[in-house]
């Protein structure tokens, strides 16, 4: 007996994601290529499913698609990828404390720049705002 098939819309329900998700996630290689009803439809098995709620799940963990590409890439081939996921979520928390490190930052500017001492007086007429004009801060443009 063949495997029971859904259509997309199914499928993406079951696995909790949207249409357009399953859809990126196929053309990514993330899942196999959906077999093809007679009128067109998308149609995944069980096993699609199965795929999808796990890359739904490692999204949730903040893991990029090339890295769960990596990971479906050793499970596919027989290997445990246990380790190259504990490599991966390593990486994501080193990304994540320097965005945080960078946003801490941020925030030191900014707050130092809105309780400097400004002259906020007629005596800077061609001032836009002088909390800006003696920023510190270098942003990038």
């Amino acid at each position: 007996m063949a495997d029971a098939t859904l259509t997309i819309g199914a499928a993406a329900a079951g696995a909790g994601l949207t249409r357009k998700a399953v859809r990126v996630y196929e053309q990514k290689g993330l899942v196999r290529p959906a077999g093809r009803s007679a009128a067109g439809y998308r149609l995944y098995t069980a096993d699609d499913i199965e795929v999808l709620s796990f890359i739904r799940r490692a999204r949730t963990l903040g893991l990029h698609l090339d890295d769960i590409a990596q990971i479906l890439a050793l499970h596919r081939g027989g290997a445990r990828p246990c380790r190259t996921v504990r490599d991966l979520l390593d990486t994501r928390i080193a990304e994540i404390d320097a965005a945080i490190a960078d946003l801490n930052a941020l925030r030191a500017a900014l707050t130092e720049s809105r309780d400097g001492d400004t002259h906020l007086g007629p005596d800077h007429p061609d001032s836009v705002c002088p909390i800006i004009d003696h920023s510190e801060t270098d942003a990038d443009t």
